[in-house]
């Protein structure tokens, strides 16, 4: 029996070979998913290891590929109907699919049996397992400065934020740092992706001139505690939406998902770095 992710990575499958020339946009399948964008992103990536938007063109290649050997259809007819309606486009997006052109596909096609991308399959190795607990965490209060772009740099943000902070003497009354990520890497081009770097704060601590307040809700969340260097997260990451989630019944929430920095790599070696990564849930 299929769990409910896997029913929803079905219902999006399904629409998606349904309506090839329909709104297919990972927001539109999101919706189809029943979740929102960020989280559906990262789930469907996780347990797919591909994107939304690269399943869309594959399938819609798929299509194209079986409607061009079934008979005389013109490629701009068969073009419209898988969501191309400029041609060069079409034929562009089929060569990088099959390395043949749509006319040379028709004449000899070669087979391809596979209409699913296979399962992403996520190591086994116990040192690549993690411990997921459920936590309370109350409302957190940040002071931060907004990133966009690739998240590897979102130091960047991290150190002006210190500046400002270390400037107005906050640093004795400041909590640990904390970085919301609100795209899944892959679901949009890298220059666009959009992250908050910041510092818990106090109630009653005034908001420094230079930095932006943002609040993340009370509620329950999963916590997943890596320890080890930052380019290990993204593992984690495939771990908490591809494995965890799928099988724990639960539902996240519409706040993004977002990560605690217990210490720092200035004084930190690289293995020995804790890193909390939280997911926000619905109430069970």
């Amino acid at each position: 029996m299929k769990g409910p992710y896997e029913a929803r990575l079905a219902r999006v499958y399904d629409h998606i070979l349904s309506h090839p020339d329909g709104d297919l946009s990972p927001e539109a399948l999101a919706r189809v998913a029943g979740m929102g964008r960020c989280h559906w992103d990262r789930v469907f990536g996780a347990m797919t290891g591909e994107t939304s938007a690269q399943a869309v063109r594959r399938l819609r290649m798929h299509l194209a590929a079986c409607w061009l050997v079934q008979g005389t259809r013109p490629l701009a007819e068969i073009a419209q109907e898988v969501g191309y309606p400029d041609p060069e486009r079409f034929l562009r997006a089929f060569f990088a699919q099959y390395g043949f052109s749509p006319a040379q596909f028709r004449m000899a096609p070669p087979f391809r049996p596979l209409v699913r991308h296979p399962r992403k399959t996520l190591s086994q190795d116990p040192a690549a397992m993690y411990d997921v607990t459920l936590v309370q965490c109350p409302t957190r209060r940040l002071a931060g400065l907004a990133h966009r772009g690739s998240y590897m740099q979102i130091n960047q943000a991290f150190a002006r934020v210190s500046t400002i902070l270390g400037e107005h003497q906050l640093f004795p009354t400041a909590g640990p740092m904390v970085g919301i990520f609100y795209d899944a890497p892959g679901s949009v081009p890298e220059a666009d992706l959009r992250s908050f770097a910041a510092f818990e704060l106090p109630a009653e601590t005034p908001l420094p001139a230079g930095l932006e307040e943002r609040a993340l809700p009370a509620g329950q969340e999963a916590l997943l505690l890596f320890k080890g260097s930052y380019t290990g997260l993204p593992q984690a990451y495939d771990h908490l939406f591809g494995t965890w989630l799928p099988a724990s019944g639960r539902e996240p929430n519409e706040a993004p998902s977002y990560e605690v920095y217990l210490n720092s790599p200035l004084d930190t070696a690289p293995d020995q770095l804790l890193t909390e990564i939280h997911l926000p849930l619905k109430p069970a």
